[in-house]
This record gives structure tokens, C-alpha cells and sequence, in this order.
């Protein structure tokens, strides 16, 4: 699971109660002209189009809510939110995507529960959902598809950027909670969006070597691959170790099945650390634990 979160730092969020279709707002029967506008705008801030709905009974009345969820570095996110009762109020995204958002606001918590993309999303995130929302009713939101259906329930912490697999719903209380008290955990963690496959899976085997850490307590600043094989040097915050050193491998795994609606069998590559280590510096390591 570790090194699997999609790549993105900029997210739309649309609230849509009816129906989503498979494949997510490009199947919304919307106005064409408005349609094209979202879409050409978030492409061209390389972001991510989601649907949300609260969890529980769906809301029929009043204006649906829009935000724009921007992550531009450590610990600088920003929000814009609107609302939408026609399809031309959506315009509004375009203007929000080229503007600064609201800093210093409270995460947003999603849960794929796209049952039309993938039936398993449904049947496990929609339980995490509900009891996620009990906790924190103001913060989450059930999603469309995020990636990665095998690891379902998923869940991504935006704009900071995290992804977690395999919850349930006691799981995922306790891994939001200490997400949310500055402990990102590894044990459900799929990665940060901010960095590579192999980086994100290099920081998810540090904290599973030296415990929990804050979003930004480590920082990756060396990546270097030949074939196979991976090294990434990876530095911390104090009390973390200063400089680490982790060596993964790289390999493809079996072909299976890897969603409940796949027609035939995928094969990814997953990548396994071989060496975590300390160094008093960049170059020179120490303290192996293989």
C-alpha cells in the first residue's frame, strides 16, 4: 500500500446529492459551456476534480456547496469554498482557481464511497463515512474515486495532502484523530500527494522505523534510481533523526484482480525497503536496521 497516493496539490471539491456516474463529473449531465470552463481551468492547475456528498440521508434542499483546496508547501494550505444552486454558478471554480485561498482552515476529510466506479468503495467507505462524520460533522465528506479501490476504504486528508487504505471505521477514527494531533502513523498510510511513488513509500517505512510525526517533520531531499533499486535521503526535524537513509526495491507484482469491477487481471509495482538508516550526514550511514 505504502507509495500508492495519487500525485496532486490542488483538488476541486463539487457537492453533487444525485447519482455520480463512473466516472465522476466528466459523466454529469451539467451545461456543456460551464462544464468545459471547470474542467479546461483545474486542468491547467494540474487539479483534481472530486465529487463530495455528506454522509447519511442526502440533503435534497438549498445550494450545494464548491471549494478550491490548495496545498504550496509545508504547512501553507489554502482554502476557497462557494456555493451552487445552477450549473453557470460554477464559474465560479475558474476565478477561485487562479486566486489565493483562506489560510490557517480546518482540514478537509474525504471518504471514496463511488460505488458506481467501484462497488467496494461503497460497501467499506461508506461505513468509515458515517463514522468519521460522527466525530467530525463539519470536516467530512464522502468522495468520488481517488485511486487505489483495492485499498479501500480509502480516505485523503486535503490540502495537506494524505492518503490512508485499508480503514474501517474503528481504524479510521483513531488514524484521523492522531493525524489531526500532528501523529501521522504508517500503518494505514498510502503516502503524501507532494511526493514520488518510491519517496512516499522510503517516508512510510521511517515512521514505521522511528515511530509517528508531524506532516512536515521530514523532508525528502535526495532520490536516486537505477533500475530496481532506489535510495532515498530523507532529513528531520528535531527530536526525529537528522539524516536518514532508506534503500528500497522495486518490483511487479503477480497479476490478479485488483478491483471488484476489473474485467481482467493488473499487475503494479510495489516497493519494498531493503535498509533504513541513520547518518551523521548525507553520505555516511549508520545504525542499519534491514
Amino acid at each position: 500500500m505504502a507509495g500508492t497516493a495519487s500525485p496532486g496539490l490542488v483538488w476541486v471539491l463539487i457537492e453533487y446529492r444525485g447519482a455520480w456516474p463512473p466516472n465522476g463529473f466528466d459523466g454529469l449531465d451539467l451545461d456543456p459551456e460551464v462544464k468545459a470552463l471547470v474542467v479546461s481551468a483545474a486542468r491547467a492547475e494540474h487539479a483534481r476534480i472530486l465529487l463530495v456528498r455528506r454522509p447519511g440521508p442526502r440533503r435534497r434542499l438549498g445550494p450545494s456547496s464548491w471549494a478550491v483546496l490548495r496545498h504550496q508547501g509545508p504547512g501553507m494550505y489554502q482554502q476557497l469554498w462557494g456555493g451552487w444552486e445552477k450549473d453557470e454558478d460554477l464559474a465560479g471554480i475558474v476565478s477561485a482557481l487562479a486566486s489565493p485561498g483562506d489560510p490557517g482552515l480546518p482540514p478537509v476529510i474525504l471518504v471514496c464511497a463511488h460505488g458506481q466506479h467501484d462497488a467496494c468503495c461503497a460497501v467499506r467507505g461508506r461505513p468509515v463515512g458515517r463514522a468519521l462524520s460522527e466525530r467530525w460533522p463539519e470536516l467530512v465528506w464522502e468522495c468520488s474515486h481517488v485511486g487505489g479501490d483495492r485499498f479501500a476504504a480509502n480516505a485523503v486528508i486535503a490540502p495537506d495532502g494524505v492518503y490512508y487504505g485499508g480503514l474501517d471505521a474503528e481504524s479510521s477514527v483513531t488514524t484521523i484523530e492522531a493525524h489531526l494531533a500532528g501523529r501521522i502513523h504508517a500503518g494505514f498510510l498510502r503516502g503524501y500527494t507532494d511526493l514520488l511513488p518510491p519517496e512516499q513509500a522510503a517516508l512510510v517505512a521511517v515512521l514505521g522505523r522511528f515511530g509517528p510525526a508531524g506532516r512536515h517533520d521530514y523532508e525528502v531531499t535526495e532520490t536516486l534510481g537505477e533500475g530496481e533499486h532506489w535510495r532515498i535521503h530523507i532529513i528531520g526535524r528535531p527530536p526525529h533523526p537528522a539524516h536518514i537513509d532508506v534503500e528500497l526495491r522495486a518490483r511487479r507484482t503477480p497479476l490478479r484482480q485488483l478491483t471488484c469491477r476489473a474485467l481482467a487481471e493488473g499487475s503494479v509495482v510495489v516497493y519494498e525497503p531493503t535498509s533504513v538508516r541513520t547518518s551523521s550526514s548525507p553520505q555516511r550511514g549508520s545504525e542499519s536496521s534491514d
